[in-house]
């Protein structure tokens, strides 16, 4: 038997496969599609996402196929403002990476950590008891696995054979979107897009570098449910139409459409079967949030299935993937929907607007809305009911001896300088890891799951950090002093002692 079919080879889904596979388990990962997609939807990984990377050893492969840009305010609903003066993180900037690329390098990861990757095999339905999980495809196979996730798409099939609701907004407005040549100098495109995007947010076009490929994104002409891609001509007509030009363009890589609908999944687990990524959520993709939103649901999902899976997870661990990833995910929906009314040429709301640009001159306000995009402001709930998913609450820190109110509690740790080198050089075999600066705690008995490092800089002593017990996600789980408080928050997160 199978341990996790993962459905879907994106990359959420590779993510996932990769994530588990450090803990051993068995993964198949089956993809529809007989070769990977050359539309590029999204254009970069944010900050949070490349900590994520750097935390698994991955961060130089991205680092060669991407470029580096500065992180700024006009990320929020292209309001153009300056870079926050000071965010938390050791990775300050956007990593500018094609999702194919992204897509590419996680797939590598996973099959060189042993993942099995099977194309041209479709899910068409699926059945669960009480000791798996039965997949069959469209060619008749059956498989068994222990566990099931879907990480097949907004459309998703698995969501659909779950009957699990999808409610919210449906598609509103579309816009048209490809990568095509343009017939045109640079600065005449530069010129007459500076001027479109005065009143419309959602035109552009963008070289891609190199054989005069540009990125083109024009509204659609109203709303279609055809899930074919459109024609060149209709991009054209839709230039035509706002820039008065169609530039020239010609000779498509690909065009596709995408529109504002904004959905979420009410329920990530039914079972043995959960979700993930765009299966789970969909939204307009202003601030460039989807693809880092299904990258951390595996990345917080990967080891809590694991230990499930190797009979070590203390009761509870995987519904939590539900009760921290969905309010993080609802957040994304809600600042989206404000983006795209931000973003609207309606008139009536360019007051609301200018007002909003007015207050990201207050430094608190632009790092707040930056936070959010980047995904470094996320505080999960760890049970004393103050975190809140969003980076809003200032928990007590009640569980597992915390330390009252400690701003750490539910947070991950940025990267800081130990002695030894770096924090997240020691976070690539994904297990639980001990920061410890007293030099008197132990994690006698889960020492095959949690990493005990003893060391100390200034840069962590500015923490005011004892000792700070960081999951596999590297969110902390318990700051303190003191081995009792530790042995009540081990056996919380990383399960029963072994003697």
């Amino acid at each position: 038997m199978i341990d996790v079919i993962v459905v879907g080879g994106g990359p959420t889904g590779m993510m996932l496969a990769a994530e588990l596979r450090l803990h051993g388990v068995h993964v198949v990962v089956l993809e529809r599609e007989a070769e990977p997609t050359p539309v590029v939807r999204s254009l970069g990984l944010h900050v949070r996402s490349i900590e994520v990377m750097d935390q698994r050893g991955l961060l130089e492969r991205f680092l060669e196929h991407g470029k580096q840009y500065p992180v700024s305010g006009g990320f929020f609903a292209a309001i153009d403002k300056p870079a926050p003066e000071r965010l938390d993180t050791a990775h300050p900037y956007v990593l500018g990476i094609p999702q194919p690329v992204t897509e590419r390098l996680l797939t590598e990861r996973a099959v060189e950590l042993g993942a099995e990757i099977r194309r041209s095999c479709e899910l068409v339905g699926l059945s669960q008891d009480e000791t798996g999980v039965t997949a069959e495809l469209a060619d008749g196979t059956r498989l068994r696995a222990r566990h099931l996730v879907g990480c097949d798409g907004g459309r998703s099939t698995v969501r659909k054979l779950l009957g699990v609701g999808f409610p919210g907004e449906p598609t509103r407005v579309q816009a048209l979107l490809g990568e095509m040549q343009v017939g045109v100098p640079q600065e005449t495109v530069a010129s007459v897009v500076v001027e479109v995007r005065k009143t419309e947010k959602w035109f552009g076009l963008g070289p891609m570098g190199g054989e005069g490929v540009y990125r083109v994104v024009v509204p659609a002409d109203g709303v279609t449910e055809d899930r074919s891609a459109p024609t060149l001509d209709e991009v054209k007509k839709q230039l035509r139409a706002y820039a008065g030009t169609d530039f020239g363009v010609h000779s498509p890589r690909w065009i596709s459409r995408f529109g504002d609908a904004t959905r979420q999944a009410e329920r990530y687990r039914v079972g043995r079967v959960l979700l993930a990524g765009d299966a789970a959520h969909v939204h307009p993709p202003v601030g460039g949030q989807g693809l880092n939103l299904g990258i951390q649901d595996a990345f917080n999902l990967g080891w809590k299935l694991a230990a499930e899976l190797s009979g070590r997870a203390p009761e509870g661990l995987l519904d939590s993937y539900h009760a921290e990833r969905h309010p993080v995910a609802a957040d994304v929906l809600d600042n989206t929907r404000a983006q795209t009314l931000l973003m609207s040429a309606d008139p009536n709301l360019q007051p609301m607007r200018r007002l909003l640009s007015e207050l990201m001159d207050f430094e608190d306000v632009k790092r707040h809305l930056i936070e959010k995009l980047t995904g470094i402001g996320i505080r999960y709930d760890f049970g004393d009911g103050d975190g809140d998913g969003e980076g809003e609450g200032e928990g007590e820190g009640k569980e597992g001896g915390g330390g009252p109110g400690h701003e750490l509690l539910g947070r991950r740790l940025r990267d800081v300088t130990l002695k030894r080198g770096r924090l997240y050089e020691q976070t690539h075999a994904g297990r639980g890891l001990l920061l410890d600066q007293t030099g008197r705690l132990s994690v006698s008995g889960w020492e095959d799951r949690v990493d005990h490092v003893v060391d100390s800089s200034d840069e962590l002593a500015e923490l005011d950090l004892p000792a700070a017990l960081l999951r596999p996600d590297g969110y902390v789980a318990w700051v303190g002093g003191d081995q009792g408080g530790l042995l009540d928050a081990l056996p919380k997160w990383f399960g029963a002692a072994v003697s």
